[in-house]
């Protein structure tokens, strides 16, 4: 093999390193835009994606690659190599928040993508009888991968709406068979998760509870819990529920079905994708909304807009930390020390002494919400004090 050759194999095999590289960060990004094209597209836009220093490094190669005075100049080649493997070596040196989480979805999708952009190369190397020009085309799709990604996530849309539907049905199926077990909703634009710790470790006093772990708070993170951690001996199902667009809580509620349910607050979350706090209440409403006849709604009256919202579809009770008025539960008689805060729930006849080692009003609120669904539950006082001084 002559030194050209050697070199435009170096070339072929630079450009799928940055390819593979850069297609993997493109589905990290779509995955945590939850594979939504729209939004994708506004997270591409805001980061100046089309220019970062990688895909003009992958352009450059592209361009420099199509000069065919290039193309016997083995030494360039070799740099644009040394380039392209650098901005693949870059990227994967990149610290992020949220890591590529490698499911069977991301799996189908980068390898489909994968697979399509090396058949085109490969099409294009036998017809030009030239590998170089693998490393053009690689080179090329690098510069572009944001958009292919994109366009095979809508290629491949209608086989994971089936796949998805496939889980979402087997769910449904696995809830309605434990017609006995509680379900509990939880949303709200600040508060739920820490409310659902609460909430979790206060019923496990008298129950066996599963709830949502970390960050399932998704249709398919739901789906995903029933199906992989729920147990036939479960009596209660706490879910956290999150939204980014009017439908989403009801879409989960159409797959839970929950008798139960908690709204800690309503406020200025994602107002890029509700448009208005007026869409960020009736999208955290959905969950009292979906509650059966005979069902519970416990709602924080400390927010405007959770205040002025009426409930007449199911029993509803209000709690406040703030103004006595607000709510039918207050919380009263709030000290701080270094051992925690100490604080009492009045309201709808019942009154209970509570010590925390937390402290600050946001938790006070958070626990609130929790005791409120654990005495509707019927987990005795004692029980109650105890785990909330454990949390």
């Amino acid at each position: 093999m002559n030194i050209e050759a050697i070199v435009n194999v170096v070339f072929a095999v630079s450009a799928l390193f940055a390819l593979a590289v850069m297609l993997k960060h493109d589905m990290q990004m779509m995955q945590q835009n939850s594979y939504r094209n729209e939004r994708y597209i506004k997270w591409f836009k805001q980061n100046n994606e089309s220019t970062s220093m990688q895909r003009l490094i992958a352009l450059f190669a592209t361009i420099v690659s199509a000069t065919s005075m290039c193309e016997n100049s083995w030494y360039v080649i070799i740099i644009i190599s040394c380039l392209l493997v650098w901005t693949g070596v870059s990227e994967l040196r990149k610290k992020f928040k949220k890591p590529l989480v490698f499911t069977k979805r991301v799996q189908r999708l980068y390898f489909t993508e994968l697979a399509l952009i090396l058949l085109v190369t490969a099409a294009v190397a036998v017809w030009k009888q030239n590998i170089y020009t693998a490393g053009f085309v690689m080179a090329l799709a690098t510069a572009v991968s944001g958009f292919i990604t994109m366009a095979v996530n809508w290629l491949m849309k209608p086989v994971e709406n089936h796949i998805n539907q496939g889980f979402i049905n087997d769910a449904k199926r696995r809830l309605a068979g434990m017609q006995d077990m509680k379900i509990v909703g939880i949303t709200g634009s600040y508060g739920k998760t820490s409310t659902k710790h609460y909430l979790n470790r206060i019923l496990r006093e008298k129950y066996s509870v599963l709830m949502t772990p970390g960050s399932y708070n998704t249709p398919m993170g739901v789906v995903r819990t029933v199906r992989e951690m729920m147990q036939p001996y479960n009596d209660l199902f706490i879910v956290e529920m999150g939204a980014k667009n009017i439908g989403d809580i009801k879409e989960i509620c159409d797959i839970v079905h929950p008798q139960m349910g908690i709204v800690t607050a309503v406020g200025a979350q994602h107002l890029e994708s509700f448009k208005s706090i007026e869409n960020v209440q009736r999208t955290k409403f959905e969950l009292v909304d979906a509650l059966p006849a005979d069902g519970f709604a416990v709602v924080n009256n400390d927010f405007p807009y959770v205040a002025n919202r009426e409930v007449t579809n199911v029993e509803c009770v209000r709690y406040s930390v703030g103004d006595e008025n607000k709510g039918d539960y207050r919380a009263k008689n709030i000290q701080y020390s270094s051992r925690g805060t100490s604080f009492t729930i009045e309201g709808c006849g019942k009154s209970i002494d509570l010590q925390t080692k937390l402290v600050g009003e946001c938790n006070i609120s958070n626990l609130m919400a929790a005791v409120i669904v654990a005495m509707k539950l019927d987990v005795p006082e004692q029980k109650i004090k105890y785990a909330v001084s454990r949390i």
